[in-house]
């Protein structure tokens, strides 16, 4: 396997070398590290640019290239498409690496295409209904032969940009701009949930990107506008990292019971090296968040950290935040513990103070966020009202969910 080349606001920061996905690494280039400085983590808290790499790191630096790529059936669909096996990482990053999550773009030179101009070709709403209703055919919405996209996660998902006003599939690694989510099969009202959710989110100041449901010849779907794109300048991608990359935690370890590598408190630690007490308030306004709309999936990919290309690290906006106690054999655990408490229903005000407590922060400070993100989630859900296709009774439920954080206990 060819080296791939690691691109980085517009720098060739580096290289993947290997034979296979056991053994490829990341070797920083002189360019990467003079515009950036040695020791540089604007590519990831994980992989310093440092000129000489150390050796025992090198599978934490293969898991953050790694956890760029989606699991579950979108990978294998992926996978099969490139005709490659679902273990070979370089092999799907020579794929799709040039559209993935944030900035970095991974580059194949020996390809036949790398010469091809990236591009978004206009698709009409007849184009954009099949591919949110054939996504095995269409995995991320890739173009057959010219989609060179990734993102990680596990719901289906189809990403397109928005130029001119007008709807485009990306090719040949042109950014994609926006998230679609057809309506799931199994739960039919989870993007309408979902949607309102984000509603809550942006209220609170955690999620300031647009979020909507639109219509396709009457095929809905839910549209988010990426927050790792400029809004000024759709094409200028942000780059960012999630906390499995950032932890080297790898697939279902994100999850704190599955390995140990992830908790709310590591998590903590580091936006708290990066930002200071303006990420810690905005984190635990998350995590609260996070049990008021009963979404028990905030696990580590779904919190991850923006790198500018100058100055420091920051919590990224909140995403996915999506209420679940409701759907029947959900177990009601959360991903990440709080407060060392995994049932939902046993969380409470208490927990969610002493949790932010762990981290260095003052308790009057702690119940001031609890206090007022619990206030806003009530108001907002006063004023707002879901889809028509919301599950019956959202804002009642999350409430009474809010009500019961706000309670003393």
């Amino acid at each position: 396997m060819p080296s791939l080349e690691v691109r980085l606001y517009e720098t060739h920061i580096g290289d993947l070398i290997g034979e296979s996905w056991r053994d490829f690494d990341f070797v920083a280039t002189d360019e990467g590290v003079e515009r950036f400085g040695v020791g540089s983590t604007v590519l990831s808290e994980s992989v310093p640019l440092v000129p000489r790499r150390p050796r025992g790191k090198a599978a934490r630096r293969r898991v953050f290239f790694d956890e760029l790529l989606p699991e579950g059936a979108a990978r294998q669909r992926l996978a099969d498409r490139a005709r490659v096996a679902l273990t070979d990482t370089l092999g799907l990053l020579s794929a799709y690496g040039r559209d993935v999550a944030g900035a970095v773009q991974l580059i194949d030179p020996t390809t036949a295409d790398v010469g091809e101009p990236a591009r978004a070709r206009p698709v009409s709403t007849a184009d954009i209904v099949d591919l949110l209703d054939d996504v095995a055919a269409f995995p991320l919405g890739n173009a057959p032969m010219s989609g060179k996209a990734s993102l990680a996660g596990v719901q289906e998902k189809v990403l397109l940009a928005r130029v001119g006003g007008r709807w485009g599939q990306c090719l040949y690694g042109y950014p994609s701009t926006h998230i679609l989510k057809p309506v799931s099969r199994a739960h039919p009202d989870m993007i309408y949930n979902e949607e309102y959710a984000s509603r809550i989110a942006r209220a609170l100041g955690l999620a300031p990107y647009a979020t909507w449901i639109e219509t396709f010849e009457g095929t809905d779907a839910f549209v988010i506008a990426r927050y790792d794109r400029d809004d000024a300048i759709p094409s200028r991608r942000l780059h960012q990292e999630d906390f499995n990359q950032v932890l080297g935690a790898s697939g279902a370890e994100k999850y704190q019971e599955h390995g140990g590598k992830v908790s709310l408190g590591r998590i903590a630690a580091v936006i708290c090296g990066a930002q200071g007490r303006e990420g810690l308030d905005q984190l635990l306004t998350l995590v609260t968040l996070t049990v008021a709309v009963g979404n028990l999936d905030m696990h580590a990919k779904n919190i991850s950290l923006l790198h500018p290309p100058e100055g420091s690290a920051r919590l990224a906006p909140a995403y996915d935040v999506v209420p679940l106690t409701h759907y029947q054999g959900v177990d009601g655990r959360m991903a990440m513990a709080v407060n060392d408490v995994y049932e939902h229903s046993r969380i409470r005000r208490s927990a969610l103070i002493a949790e932010a407590v762990s981290w260095g922060m003052g308790a009057a400070r702690a119940e001031q966020i609890v206090d007022q993100t619990v206030t806003v989630i009530r108001s907002t859900v006063q004023q707002e009202s879901p889809h028509v296709r919301a599950v019956p009774g959202l804002p009642d439920l999350i409430d009474s969910l809010a009500a019961r954080i706000g309670a003393n206990d």
